[in-house]
């Protein structure tokens, strides 16, 4: 049984023991890198996670296994305090899947490490280190609600810097990161919906998408209902 005394070995013997060729075909078809997978579901990791607990240093042992899903548990375990900046560039170094950046972006937010990572790892030309600037602001919108408004504002130059990244998992974080910026509050959807319109107008192809795509939901009638009634209740 696993238990917050667990090491990296009787961690990875017992994930090895949850393997499922059937959720690995399955993940695969979501673009998710399999060729170190166990096929074992978020919920699963996320309930292991809490069995074993934080523990800085095993995280790092976890993550060096290279298995998709010991990285996982690795994002999951980290002591986001203790988490730096260096750290969080030597897993970025080793960022090969939209998943893996998804979660580690949420990590990085936890550690307060986006007013440094964010223009850093946007102006970095790999795909997932660039991806990771904008799943950090896209979580960042939604987590850190007590930030002022304007330090969301403020990344709106960046999205419209990087809005012309054709490149798959780049285009759709900017494009996750202005939405949430504009569904954050009426403070915040007024400049994103207006950058979202100049995109939308724009000659590239891939702002023109970004643009579009935050405008349709950034008008929507269920969008504007539900920051009308966060209006009403402040």
């Amino acid at each position: 049984m696993l238990s917050p005394a667990s090491d990296t070995a009787a961690i990875v013997a017992h994930l090895e023991t949850l393997r499922s060729e059937a959720n690995i075909a399955g993940m695969g078809r979501y673009g998710i890198v399999t060729d170190r997978a166990l096929g074992i579901s978020n919920p699963q990791m996320q309930a292991i996670a809490k069995t074993v607990g934080n523990n800085h240093a095993r995280a790092f042992a976890l993550w060096d296994t290279g298995i998709r899903e010991a990285r996982l548990l690795a994002i999951y375990t980290f002591e986001p305090k203790r988490l730096t900046a260096e750290e969080a560039w030597r897993l970025a170094g080793d960022f090969n899947s939209w998943e893996i950046v998804d979660a580690a972006a949420d990590l990085f937010v936890s550690a307060r490490l986006e007013a440094e990572l964010v223009p850093a790892f946007a102006a970095d030309e790999r795909e997932f280190v660039r991806r990771t600037a904008f799943a950090m602001i896209a979580g960042a919108a939604v987590h850190l609600k007590t930030e002022p408004d304007s330090t969301m504002i403020g990344f709106l130059p960046l999205i419209e810097r990087h809005a012309t990244d054709p490149r798959n998992f780049v285009r759709k974080a900017v494009n996750w990161a202005l939405r949430n910026i504009g569904k954050r509050n009426l403070a915040c959807h007024a400049p994103a919906l207006a950058l979202a319109q100049k995109l939308a107008g724009s000659d590239d192809k891939t702002a023109r998408w970004i643009g579009k795509d935050a405008v349709r939901e950034l008008t929507s009638e269920k969008m504007l209902d539900r920051l009308g009634r966060k209006l009403a209740v402040g």
